[in-house]
């Protein structure tokens, strides 16, 4: 019987590219900023809020050889991939914050379900949970438009599910002091780290790159799976992102440098409430 090995090909070898990943493979370098409400019966507590300016790295990998999902329904379908490691740590102290290992895959249009072209984020995370999102990606040129990002808490259960939180609860939100080098707005408002990061650079080009756990493709598709602790506790139930990969002229007009910035929301579910964790980030390429 004749076996069919997938090795990497060489690089004239036409095949499945990465297409919008194109830019991420190398390790990206930079500052960011955290929030999230986390239980805390610890100390006899609803919920603490947490805020941390962060240092990232983040390194992607091209996964060599094409990826091969065969079909039943159609023919087969080709496609490339990176693998990538998160790293995040407070600035203040060094101390960890985030690991994430994970792939990013650039899958083709199918036919069967009838799908366009997508991008596939994958990753697992230590305190008990792993993650599939979907989506879409585009070229723009100039720089990336980023909207506001809202922190507020909402009622997951209940008459008021959906509704935003008044009173006690948002104390901490106006209350707790962001951490050095982070404005005050960025409570309410997380994304204005991005865009005062990139106020006065001259970005010419924007690849955006949209993934959610409940992108919509040929049906559902997507989702986050917790070991029952985390279902129990503080349960995440669902993840967005935003990926703005960005060529930027340099300062003295010569020559360009590649950024990466990301807004990703997960939505924690505790106490009949649905508290925002946010993160933020701003990279620039090694």
């Amino acid at each position: 019987m004749e076996s069919v090995f997938r090795a990497s090909a060489p690089v004239a070898d036409p095949g499945p590219e990465l297409g919008p990943l194109l830019e991420l493979p190398g390790t990206w370098v930079g500052d960011g900023f955290s929030l999230i409400s986390r239980p805390d019966q610890h100390n006899n507590k609803p919920f603490f809020l947490e805020l941390n300016a962060t240092r990232e790295t983040l390194s992607f990998t091209s996964i060599g050889g094409p990826i091969p999902n065969r079909g039943s329904g159609q023919d087969d379908i080709f496609f490339k991939g990176v693998h990538y490691l998160q790293q995040i740590s407070d600035a203040a102290t060094n101390g960890a914050l985030h690991l994430e290992p994970g792939m990013w895959l650039n899958v083709p249009a199918t036919t069967d379900p009838a799908a366009p072209a997508s991008v596939v984020r994958m990753a697992t995370i230590p305190h008990g949970d792993a993650l599939l999102a979907q989506g879409t990606s585009t070229i723009v040129a100039g720089p990336p438009q980023i909207n506001a990002a809202d922190s507020t808490p909402t009622f997951s259960t209940g008459p008021n599910a959906g509704q935003k939180l008044t009173g006690a609860y948002l104390d901490p939100f106006t209350r707790t002091r962001p951490p050095h080098g982070i404005p005050r707005a960025a409570i309410a408002n997380p994304n204005v780290v991005l865009t005062e990061a990139i106020a006065k650079q001259k970005i010419l080009e924007t690849t955006v790159l949209i993934v959610d756990t409940t992108f919509p493709v040929g049906g559902l598709a997507g989702g986050i799976q917790n070991i029952p602790f985390v279902v129990k506790n503080a349960n995440a139930t669902s993840m967005s992102a935003i990926f703005w990969v960005e060529k930027v002229e340099n300062p003295d007009g010569t020559g360009t440098f590649m950024q990466l910035q990301y807004t990703q929301q997960v939505n924690l579910d505790f106490l009949g409430i649905n508290w925002p964790h946010i993160q933020v980030a701003t990279l620039v390429k090694q």
